[in-house]
This record gives C-alpha cells, structure tokens and sequence, in this order.
C-alpha cells in the first residue's frame, strides 16, 4: 500500500492555518492543523484545492482562499534520486506565494488577505523512520523549505539533505546529490555547508500537535508538527552573509 498526500500552509504574520490532503490505504482525509489545535476528518466534504486556491467546508470548518502567482523551484527537489525507487518521495509546489480570503474554524475568523502560503507534496510508503524539516516564509522575500532524513536505499542506509532557499528572486539549493556537508543537526541547530555556501539554522523548539502520519501505507503513525517555532536562518554565499532572519512562525517536525 502507498500513500499520497499535499501540505497547503497559509499564514498572516500572527496565525497560520494548514491542510493536509491524503489518501492512504484507500481511504481520503483531510487535516487541519492550527496553531491551537489539529482536527481529522475522513474524506473530503465539500473541500477543493487547486493552483488558483482552496475552498473548505468540512466539519464546521469553511472558508474561501486565492492564491496569487507560485513560485516553483527550477528542477524536482529530489533531484537524480526521481529515478529510483524511494520509500518517501518529497516535492515542492510553491515555495511562497500571496494569499486572499478568510477561514472560520471554531468560531474564530482568519483573516489571510496579504498573507502568504506555501505547498508540497509527498507519496511513498512511509515517512522516514528519523527526520526533521523546517520550513518558513519570511516577509523580507525569503523562503526556505529543509530535510534532514535517514534514508533507506537499496538495503543500506544514509543521512540525506535537501534544502531550497529563495531568496529575491534567486533560488538556492544546498542537497546530498549537490555534495552538501551536514556539520550540524539537532532539533536546536542545523549547519549545512556546500562548496563556498553555509547555512545556520538556530532553531528554538516548541511542542506542537501529534498528526497521524504514514508507515507502510497507513496511516498509524504520530508525528508532532508545531506551526509557530521561533527560528533564525544566516546564509552565507562566497564569505559574504547573504541574509540573517528571525522568525517566529516556521513549521517545524522533528522525529528521531
């Protein structure tokens, strides 16, 4: 059995809303994971999400979001690793894009006009058995979407990175396939650190929801997301500092 499933994130600088659109085991659900609490629902109601944006109503939960222009990376993130087979296979939709619109959950209104979202993708059996991604928009027209994960292949194991950074329009990629050096990783810091490229991640971890996620094309596993944990990202480019910023609403997973 396998499993499919898309992360739409939306967020306005103080709340941040995300859905979770899967199939496993032949069966469709839909997350939805706030900074207050995460809700299951089987199936898909009257939900539909598309490139030009989402419309919810489910349980109680509805609301109307445009999407303004995405920003896809230039080549799969995986990179030559699409051509094999993969117990977890990653992709990115968007990297940031404008949002528009309103969602009610709980009898609280989010109001994401001005806000700014992002989308990925993942399809496989399982998640991997160790891992942590970050991934954060910052108002100063920077994302970054990264992984660090212990990767079966071919009946060996290795620790594997990959990490997109888009940065005024220029895109930065810093991955195993690329010769990336992983010189740090922890739950509180990560350094990367290809060719004349360095990247710190300084990360202060909070407790976030226990989501159901995939092992062997169920959904029986618990991962736990928090969607407000306070970072700062410094990235460094032929010695000179390409940018240094502090957020306090990156999404992060840890699982060890």
């Amino acid at each position: 059995m396998r499993f499919d499933g898309y992360y739409f994130k939306h967020e306005n600088g103080s709340k941040t809303i995300a859905f979770i659109i899967g199939k496993a085991a032949g069966s469709r659900f839909i997350q939805v994971v706030t900074d207050e609490k995460a809700y299951w629902f089987d199936g898909y109601g009257k939900c539909r999400f598309s490139d030009k944006g989402a419309l919810i109503d489910i349980g109680g939960i509805k609301g109307c979001i445009s999407y303004g222009q995405l920003t896809p990376i230039k080549y799969d993130i995986m990179g030559p690793f699409k051509y094999f087979p993969m117990e977890c296979r990653h992709g990115i939709i968007s990297m940031r894009h404008e949002l528009c619109g309103r969602v009610s959950v709980g009898g609280e209104e989010i109001n994401l006009d001005g806000g700014l979202g992002y989308i990925e993708k993942d399809s496989g059996i399982s998640f991997p058995k160790s891992y942590l991604w970050l991934q954060c928009n910052f108002v100063q027209n920077c994302s970054v979407s990264l992984s660090v994960a212990d990767i079966p292949f071919y009946g060996l194991r290795f620790r594997g990175c990959i990490c997109v950074i888009h940065y005024k329009g220029r895109e930065y990629r810093l991955a195993t396939y690329l010769g990336v050096r992983i010189l740090r990783c922890s739950s509180k810091e990560i350094i990367l650190q290809q060719g004349k490229e360095l990247l710190i991640v300084n990360i202060s971890p909070r407790k976030g929801h226990d989501l159901p996620a995939p092992q062997r094309g169920r959904m029986s596993r618990f991962i736990n997301e928090c969607l407000a944990c306070p970072v700062r990202i410094r990235f460094y480019s032929e010695g000179e500092r390409v940018f240094d910023f502090s957020s306090e609403r990156a999404s992060f997973e840890v699982q060890s």
